[in-house]
């Protein structure tokens, strides 16, 4: 027995012995490299997914308005808003797609758009390796079909989609806020709702409790109507010239 313990200890000091003896190899961050890192075109996955992109329009052509390819080798397509059940069921259960996980759902506002609401389906197939973007579009007003039929992760995205944005899915199971308070007014994520909010809570020491008041700012926003807020202050802009001796003249010493 006491053999095999001493044949152990040499064992391990032969192990010790052999790292001692590895090259110590050290790795060093290139700098020199400043070229922005920049997704290599393939011409032809481009091609494929081009070719899917139109095998989804000849199929649904009432819905599918445009289909197009991103210069980050993305498809994109763009459906009528009645289109969203059809459209996304299909891609969900054709067998040439399969795209079964909804990886994100949001919206994009655009005021200077007729509908200003531009609606978003990140989807990917686990099949196929693949990703694929729905777009489609609202207003204020049109109500969006809810998916949450389809994909059923979709429940608390489309409730911050209606929180952040307001746009509203008909047919949710519980189409409630999400983020902010139950009795907030507004959208925080339209781009005409203003960065201060309209209201601001607080809590009050005489009711013991929080409440909600107003914003109410205690100076107005300075606009500079200046190329620079500095040219308001050139005292700290530009050093102060020294006083210039004319011909004739001498400098006084005290």
């Amino acid at each position: 027995m006491l053999a095999g313990v001493r044949a152990a200890q040499r064992g391990l000091l032969r192990g010790v012995s052999s790292l001692r003896l590895l090259p110590q190899v050290r790795c060093e961050g290139s700098t020199a490299e400043t070229r922005p890192t920049v997704r290599p075109v393939d011409t032809v996955v481009n091609n494929q997914l081009s070719a899917f992109g139109e095998y989804v329009a000849e199929i649904l052509p009432k819905y599918v308005q445009q289909v197009q390819v991103t210069c980050y080798g993305e498809l994109e397509i763009m459906i009528h808003p009645d289109g969203v059940i059809p459209v996304l069921t299909f891609l969900r259960d054709h067998t040439n797609a399969q795209f079964k996980s909804l990886a994100d759902l949001t919206a994009v506002d655009i005021p200077t758009r007729q509908n200003r609401f531009e609606i978003v389906y990140n989807l990917l197939s686990l099949q196929y390796n693949t990703r694929i973007r729905v777009k489609t579009y609202a207003d204020e007003l049109t109500p969006i079909e809810s998916i949450v039929s389809v994909h059923k992760g979709a429940n608390w995205y489309e409730r911050e989609v209606w929180d952040m944005y307001g746009v509203f899915f008909a047919n949710h199971p519980d189409l409630r806020r999400i983020l902010t308070d139950y009795g907030f007014e507004g959208h925080p994520f339209r781009k005409d709702f203003p960065l201060s909010g309209y209201v601001e809570v607080r809590y009050d020491d005489e009711v013991k409790r929080v409440v909600a008041e107003p914003v109410q700012l205690s100076q107005e926003f300075r606009k500079f109507d200046l190329s620079s807020p500095w040219e308001a202050f050139p005292a700290h802009r530009e050093a102060p010239e020294s006083p210039k001796l004319e011909a004739g003249e001498t400098k006084e010493t005290k």
